[in-house]
């Protein structure tokens, strides 16, 4: 048991046991003396003040001596901060590299849609606005059609470079971007009936150090810091009490696990076409992106975003260890993608599948060794005082 201390001079049975003395001296200078001490003979010695003292016990007297006066010596020491400091190391500025990939799977028709843009500013014909990246990756997963999803991986990104507070007020800009989107496919729709369909969204910004994600839906994003998966997003379903205590108040209800019997997520984009879902107002569905924020660090490896046919058959923490074991084979995002989506294949996912890895650094994912906990055992200096004056008590 980690922690546990042990008693370095007895075993089980008050024999030597040296495999339990996995400690070391308290002072590398007594090492030669402690070896010394311990290699007499041991001869039993009864406790008789009449007795003259064991050789060993003088030796051990003579050591213990020498402890308390280089604990003395040490405990005098002074040291001026900042001496011997080496300058901190620089910021951290994420290197981004992305690759994605989809799959129809089992469905006859393919409605997932991604987007990556590893330089969000340039591709939207935008002069740089910091020395790190600026990128924007995303996934959407249609239902009842296509178009919705494909809507909004066109206009989403739009929407927010154009945006006069961007990239101030990034969090702002990304929720109003959401709504914009959903009420400007809702014009479509009232002009071509038949785009009538939905979709659930995550975005995805890396600005500088900045990692922004908003989601609606059951699309999730989960980031690898030092081989942790760390989820960057909640998944919208009508179960959660959360969303089910929004639906209510929003004048729906949830039926065997459907918001109003009809979808299995909470929030969404489009569908404006399903009666009782959303209007200018409001209503049960949201198109309202929830968003969670972070610091990236030089612990922080990679990010997964994936459609819902992703996690259906990966947890967070089982896509990210399986993920890392082939970045540190080939070290390469597309690959990486492509593995992730393979693997839920054989996992017998039975939706569409779409993924996006993006790295942080250029190297790969390093190995990570657990270091195994030393416990050092040491004789206090009041406890030293004690056995001293136990010893001293022969001589009276």
């Amino acid at each position: 048991m980690e922690g546990e201390s042990k008693d370095c001079f007895s075993g089980e049975n008050g024999s030597s046991s040296e495999s339990q003395c996995r400690g070391r001296p308290p002072n590398p200078s007594l090492a030669a003396a402690y070896r010394q001490c311990f290699s007499i003979d041991r001869v039993a010695v009864t406790c008789n003040k009449s007795l003259v003292r064991h050789p060993s016990l003088v030796r051990f007297k003579v050591l213990i001596d020498f402890f308390l006066q280089m604990k003395t010596k040490t405990s005098d020491l002074s040291v001026e901060p900042g001496v011997g400091l080496e300058d901190p190391e620089p910021e951290f500025t994420p290197i981004v590299r992305s690759g994605a990939c989809a799959d129809v799977g089992f469905r006859s028709n393919m409605e997932d849609v991604y987007v990556c843009m590893d330089n969000f500013t340039r591709d939207n014909g935008l002069k740089s606005f910091t020395d790190g990246p600026s990128a924007f990756y995303g996934v959407f997963d249609g239902h009842g059609g296509k178009h919705a999803a494909d809507f909004a991986c066109y206009h989403l990104p739009k929407l927010i470079v154009e945006d006069d507070n961007f990239p101030r007020d990034i969090e702002k800009v990304v929720a109003s971007a959401f709504l914009q989107t959903d009420t400007a496919f809702a014009d479509a729709c009232s002009l071509d009936g038949a785009l009538a369909s939905g979709t659930t969204a995550l975005a995805a910004l890396v600005v500088g150090r900045l990692l922004v994600v908003a989601n609606a839906g059951d699309c999730r994003a989960v980031l690898c810091r030092r081989g942790k998966a760390m989820e960057m997003s909640r998944d919208h379903k009508p179960i959660c009490s959360k969303e089910r205590k929004r639906i209510e108040a929003s004048g729906g209800y949830v039926y065997d696990g459907y918001l109003n019997g009809q979808l299995n997520v909470a929030r969404a984009l489009g569908d404006w076409h399903m009666e009782g879902m959303k209007d200018r107002d409001g209503g049960p569905l949201s198109a309202e992106p929830e968003l969670i924020s972070t610091k990236l660090t030089e612990e922080d490896e990679f990010l997964i975003i994936g459609c819902d046919g992703i996690w259906d058959v990966f947890r967070s923490q089982n896509a990210v260890d399986f993920a890392r074991r082939r970045l540190q084979e080939h070290n390469d995002p597309v690959l990486c993608s492509k593995d992730l989506v393979d693997e839920a294949l054989k996992r017998k996912s039975g939706d569409n599948l779409a993924v996006v890895v993006v790295c942080f650094q250029h190297q790969p994912p390093p190995n990570l060794v657990v270091p195994r906990s030393r416990v050092q055992r040491s004789f206090s200096a009041e406890g030293l005082r004690e056995l001293q004056s136990f010893l001293d008590s022969f001589e009276n």
